[in-house]
Formats: structure tokens, C-alpha cells, sequence
């Protein structure tokens, strides 16, 4: 089984919902910082449950003097160490943190973008910024404790003709399956001259080494997800900032990621212009099923945090639970914890936690 690896709702039916712990993680105004956003969590290949978070020292803003932290969980989520940054460029932005764990070596492969400080997305957006924005990529061989100096990748994961450029947020995936097998499939986002808002991945077939794009996903098409299916094609789950139904998003690919079929607005899946969170959960095999879970702000606005799993690989989503009511910035992240327990990192009004829900619960909804 791979481990490391939900219905629309409408205005007369909400999801059901269940009341789980909220433990703080990231919590605003502490370390030194004004605001924590933009979660992303995995599980290391030692077991360790990894968050990451932006640290956004001086005001809650997408621009200025923000840095990359983490923290770390030994026991499953139950118990968090100390916070640990992995990236401050002094008073640039460092930001929207997207993993992926290699595998064959435990190595986690960190990609990140930066720009200065002092541009904000629409000085990058109208070309009025001279350094713009760029993605990076950082290696901990060491399950997180301790990374490689950041590298600018632009040259291979960047056109010239894009202006805004982010990753993730959330987890970059690697194929178990196909003829790319091996290979690390990071979500991305671009925008463009016109300010046309798309989407891509990065993919390297050499463990990080080198890196290259795929064709973008469709005009619309802004922060998103991956997962694997079981004969090794890809799914692209997309927020849409523009040409917006109010959902969800999707295409898929059966070369890898190199390129999409035409987008799809899935309607079971509402969005409000907010960022979801994709987990390939298992696999079919002896004795499991083949589930998939996706986590977001189901709405009005970003309220309502829904955990959904699908059974027929995302075709459908009929089990979910309102995990959230309350309206908050509304960014997600997912990762297996212990037994049948889901992971569920998300934003709130006062910071990042996680919620621990069980799988048992979700697929009884």
C-alpha cells in the first residue's frame, strides 16, 4: 500500500460537520513574527511530520520580509519541536513552501520562490518589478533537520514572458508507477504579460539534479495540487482565479505531466478563489481501497473547511465533513498521521493547526 505517498454544496445543504482538536502550530504574533500563512506538511522518511509555514515578520501581507520556518513532530502529530527556519534572505520574501520526498534516498526536495522585499505581486504582475520573482530549490538529507543553501532554478523552471511566478502551495509528488517512474511532479503557477493567471509543473526525472516545465495547464488556472493514478497518469486539481464557475478545476496527463487534457470545472468541488490541498491517501491493493482526499474553503467566502474522499479516483466526492466553520485565510495541507488519521493543516483567524480526523469518520459521512 502507498501511504506516504468530497458532493457540491449548495445554499440548502452543508456538509456534515465534526469538531476535532484545533492544535496550534503556527500561532500569529509569537517566534517574532506578525502572521504565519501559506501551510504545507509531509511525512519524512523516518516517520517525522514536517510543517512548514511563511513566517511573515512584519504584517500579514503576501510581500516584504518573510521567511520559510518549520517544525517538526516525532510522535505523529500529537507532540511539535521547537520552530526552526530553513530560509531568511534578510528582508526579501521567501515563500510558498512545496515538498516532496525522494523515495529511494529519505531526501526531501524543498521548492520555494523569492523576490525582493520591495516588489509586491503587482509591481511583478504590470513588469514594474526589476528583480521579479523566482523559483528555488533546496535539499535536507537529513529528514528536514538541516538544508543545502537555496538555489535559483529560473533557467530551467522559468519563461521570460512570465511575470508572477509561485509553487505549490502545498506537496510536490513523485511517480510510483509507469514508465516515469521516479520522476517529481511540483504544482505551480505563473502569470503572464496580459496578466493572465496559468498553471504548470516542474518536473525533474533525475532526483532534483535538473529540472524542466511542463505545457501550461489553461488561462485561469492559479494554485493547485497532483496526484497519481494507478496507471501512472496524473490529475491536476486548480484553483481558478479567473474564468471561475465557483469550483474546482481539473485536467489530466498521461505522459507524466509533460502535458493536459483541456481544464474541467468540477462542480462537486466549490472553490472561492482559495487554495486546496490534494492527498493521494492509498492505493488498491489486498484488502484497501483506492482513496484520494481533498481538503478546501467549501464557502460562502473562505469558510467552511471541507475534507472530502473520493473512492473512484476523483470522479466523485461523496463523503465529506466540515472540519472549519469559521472564515479565515483558508489555505490547507494533508499528510497521513498515525493509524487512520488524516492530517489536516489550515489557516485560521489566529494562526496555523492541525486537526487530526480520522478516515473511519469521514467515509461513515
Amino acid at each position: 500500500m502507498h501511504r506516504f505517498t468530497a458532493a457540491i454544496i449548495s445554499t440548502f445543504l452543508l456538509s456534515v460537520s465534526v469538531r476535532a482538536e484545533e492544535l496550534p502550530i503556527f500561532t500569529n504574533g509569537t517566534g517574532d513574527c506578525h502572521t504565519y500563512r501559506i501551510p504545507s506538511l509531509i511525512t519524512a522518511a523516518n516517520g517525522d511530520i514536517l510543517a512548514f509555514a511563511e513566517a511573515r515578520k512584519n504584517g500579514g501581507g503576501d510581500a516584504g520580509d518573510i521567511d520559510i520556518v518549520l517544525r517538526r513532530s516525532t510522535d505523529a502529530g500529537k507532540t511539535w519541536n521547537a520552530l526552526q527556519t530553513v530560509w531568511d534572505d534578510t528582508s526579501n520574501t521567501c515563500g510558498n513552501p512545496c515538498p516532496v520526498v525522494d523515495a529511494k534516498s529519505g531526501a526531501i526536495h524543498l521548492l520555494l520562490t523569492w523576490n525582493s522585499g520591495a516588489e509586491h505581486e503587482g509591481d511583478i504582475r504590470s513588469g514594474k518589478a526589476p528583480l521579479g520573482r523566482r523559483p528555488y530549490h533546496t535539499v535536507s538529507t537529513d529528514h528536514g533537520i538541516t538544508w543545502t543553501k537555496p538555489t535559483d532554478i529560473s533557467a530551467q523552471a522559468d519563461r521570460s514572458e512570465w511575470r508572477w511566478y509561485a509553487t505549490g502551495p502545498g506537496r510536490g509528488i513523485q511517480l510510483a508507477h509507469g514508465a516515469h517512474s521516479g520522476r517529481f511532479v511540483i504544482p505551480a503557477n505563473h502569470s503572464r504579460a496580459d496578466g493572465t493567471y496559468d498553471a504548470h509543473a516542474i518536473i525533474s526525472d533525475d532526483g532534483g539534479a535538473s529540472w524542466h516545465l511542463s505545457d501550461p495547464l489553461g488561462d485561469g488556472a492559479n494554485e493547485s495540487c497532483v496526484v497519481e493514478l494507478p496507471d501512472g497518469a496524473l490529475l491536476f486539481n486548480t484553483r481558478m482565479q479567473t474564468h471561475s464557475q465557483g469550483t474546482r478545476a481539473t485536467a489530466r496527463s498521461t505522459d507524466g505531466g509533460e502535458k493536459w487534457t483541456p481544464l474541467i470545472h468540477e462542480k462537486a468541488l466549490p472553490c472561492p478563489r482559495c487554495e486546496g490541498s490534494l492527498l493521494r491517501w492509498s492505493f488498491s491493493s489486498a484488502g484497501e481501497k483506492s482513496i484520494l482526499l481533498f481538503c478546501n474553503p467549501a464557502g460562502p467566502g473562505r469558510s467552511n473547511i471541507t475534507l472530502r474522499a473520493s473512492l473512484d479516483e476523483g470522479t466523485t466526492w461523496p463523503h465529506s465533513l466540515n472540519i472549519f466553520a469559521r472564515k479565515g485565510p483558508g489555505y490547507t495541507a494533508l499528510t497521513p498521521l498515525s493509524g487512520d488519521n488524516i492530517g489536516v493543516l489550515h489557516e485560521t483567524p489566529s494562526g496555523i493547526v492541525l486537526q487530526a480526523i480520522a478516515l473511519s469518520t469521514l467515509l461513515k459521512q
